[in-house]
């Protein structure tokens, strides 16, 4: 497992893991995140992964008070700690993911942005649709907005640029695309990727115990619904 640490504030330091978004290197993420969750250290306050990163937050008085000998400044007492924690860490063999399907009508006032992506791609809009709902995707991070999914995987038939003009609105459950990603917006919010459809599933859930549905790790795919299914779904 290689990685890079680098101290960013105060009461922060984040875990860096190469630049490239790959497999292998969330393997190496859940790996410490697994490792963080069974194991935390007294004076962490939370950690946050990412793409290619994990980001250990700190409370530099706890440190203080645990270590009250330490002559160096609390930052550095962390970083001492996390690369022992680190040199002990093993890359774990994940278990199976899970595999979630995410209904979507796609197109019409659920996709307004399905034919741009057809005309960006030089494809018709079934073909978007069916390439779309034929991939496998990896949830690589949660983030942006609660329940947010960034998923790989993607296509590069449909790689399409983010808008130039984000959208004030954008309604909860709809798909979009920007560059070579997807993801589903949980929540009504702003937002500037390509919209192509729209999903009756409730991806964040605030009065659960775990409000997102979807986790690092979990691979995706997406099945297409009509709009009575849809309406359906939401009636249900």
């Amino acid at each position: 497992m290689e990685y890079h640490l680098q101290v960013v504030s105060e009461n922060a330091i984040i875990v860096e893991f190469g630049n490239k978004i790959a497999e292998t290197t969330l393997q190496d993420i859940q790996s410490v995140t697994s490792y963080l969750e069974n194991h935390p250290f007294p004076w962490m306050v939370e950690f946050v992964p990412a793409f290619t990163t994990i980001t250990i937050y700190f409370d530099p008085l706890k440190i203080w008070q645990l270590a009250p000998d330490y002559k160096q400044l609390p930052s550095q007492y962390a970083l001492e700690q996390i690369e022992l924690f680190l040199s002990k860490v093993q890359t774990l063999k994940i278990s199976e993911p899970r595999k979630i399907t995410i209904p979507v009508c796609y197109g019409g006032e659920f996709g307004p942005d399905l034919e741009f992506v057809a005309k960006h791609n030089n494809i018709s809009t079934d073909e978007v649709i069916n390439i779309h709902a034929n991939g496998e995707y990896i949830v690589y991070m949660v983030g942006f907005a609660p329940g947010f999914p960034y998923l790989g995987g993607l296509s590069e038939n449909i790689f399409t640029p983010r808008k130039n003009t984000p959208r004030l609105l954008i309604p909860e459950g709809s798909v979009g695309i920007a560059g070579g990603q997807t993801g589903v917006y949980p929540i009504d919010s702003p937002g500037g990727w390509q919209i192509i459809g729209q999903t009756p599933l409730k991806l964040f859930r605030p009065d659960q115990q775990i409000p997102s549905l979807l986790k690092m790790g979990d691979r995706i795919h997406f099945m297409p619904i009509s709009f009575k299914e849809f309406s359906n779904w939401e009636a249900d």
